[in-house]
């Protein structure tokens, strides 16, 4: 058994790669054995046929019809957005949590900032976790907008 922070979940991202389901019956299971959520990006319907605890939908993703599938009671929709536009779009996909990002210094997209950060979070009822360029040299400035929670790649690696 891995020994990990209890709060640590995982989400598969196959970034346009095959899917191989047994992977992820492996990854499933080994999440439920050790006590932690497992979230499917960009797939509501495999995420419901391996009974996943939820899925990933990024902010790339703007599709609002999966508005009539029915999920379990505890199946949860988390979602990431730049901006206030993204954030809207998360609302109407009725995301519970919402990946606000790159709140740091990132190869990506242009950062935030902890101002930006917090006017973002102010327009919006989810949940906010914090995610992009958090490492061990600026972690403790999470204490500054005191997030639901953070997510970072690189900082678990």
């Amino acid at each position: 058994m891995i020994n990990l922070n209890k709060n640590i979940s995982f989400i598969w991202r196959n970034k346009g790669k095959e899917t191989d389901f047994e992977t992820l019956l492996k990854l499933r299971n080994f999440c439920k054995e050790n006590h932690r959520k497992f979230y499917i990006s960009n797939d509501i319907k495999l995420a419901i046929k391996i009974n996943a605890d939820g899925v990933y939908i990024p902010s790339t993703n703007k599709n609002l019809n999966f508005q009539s599938i029915k999920f379990k009671k505890k199946f949860k929709i988390l979602g990431s957005a730049h901006n206030i536009k993204e954030i809207k779009i998360k609302e109407l996909q009725k995301v519970e949590e919402i990946f606000l990002s790159p709140l740091f210094k990132s190869k990506i997209n242009p950062q935030l900032n902890i101002y930006k950060y917090l006017n973002l979070r102010k327009i919006t009822i989810m949940k906010d976790i914090s995610l992009g360029g958090i490492n061990n040299k600026n972690i403790k400035k999470l204490k500054l907008i005191n997030p639901f929670g953070f997510a970072g790649i690189s900082f678990f690696e």
